[in-house]
Order: C-alpha cells, then sequence, then structure tokens
C-alpha cells in the first residue's frame, strides 16, 4: 500500500494506492490519475534561476515549458546552471530550446532590461 498527498488541487486528498493500482481517498477523478502517474511516471515543473551579463539584475528566473521525468531533474538544472545570457529578456524567451530532448523548453519568466551604461 502507497500513500500519497494529491497536488492536483488545493484540497489536498489523502490517497492510497494497493498493489493492484486501486486508488482511494480521491475526492474527484482527477486524484487516481495523479496516483497512478506519481507512482509510475512522475513528473515536475522546474524551477531555477541563470545568469544575466549586462543585466539591471544579475539573475533571470527561468522554468521548464512543461512538466519533466522527475529522473532528469539533475541534469536539467546541470544544464541550466551552464547558461549565461545577455540582457535584454523578454518574459517567455525560450531560454534552452528542448532541453535533454525532452519536449520542454527552459523559458525565462521575467523581462530583464540592459543596464545603461
Amino acid at each position: 500500500m502507497r500513500e500519497l498527498i494529491c497536488i492536483v488541487c488545493p484540497k489536498g486528498c489523502h490517497l492510497k494506492v494497493d498493489e493492484k493500482d486501486n486508488v482511494t481517498g480521491n475526492s474527484c477523478p482527477r486524484g487516481k490519475v495523479y496516483a497512478i502517474n506519481e507512482l509510475y511516471h512522475p513528473t515536475r515543473m522546474v524551477t531555477s534561476t541563470v545568469v544575466v551579463v549586462d543585466g539591471i539584475i544579475a539573475r533571470c528566473p527561468v522554468m521548464t515549458s512543461q512538466a519533466i521525468p522527475k529522473d532528469k531533474i539533475f541534469a536539467v538544472m546541470k544544464e541550466i546552471n551552464k547558461i549565461k545570457i545577455k540582457a535584454p529578456i523578454k518574459i517567455r524567451q525560450v531560454i534552452i530550446p528542448n532541453v535533454l530532448g525532452l519536449g520542454a523548453d527552459i523559458v525565462a519568466t521575467r523581462e530583464i532590461l540592459k543596464e545603461e551604461n
């Protein structure tokens, strides 16, 4: 028996999944889908920052455009940590397209203006 807390909505249902993949404790059908996915194919959004060159601030917040497999988070973070981007940066600008071939882009989540000299 596995126990999970559903994160699909704010209710936070306490789910139980037995060895036959029967899910209990969910108050909606989305909880069952979440539980099965979390057991067999867990995914997460990744958020971080990258170094900004010539910007009014030194780092730009970024995130994945979609959830990636949980076991790829550290590899994606390695790729993010290699990057330095030059200002100006637009919100939703793709910083790393199709990171590690996972189908997710790393995108800027803030606009950063170029520093005036």
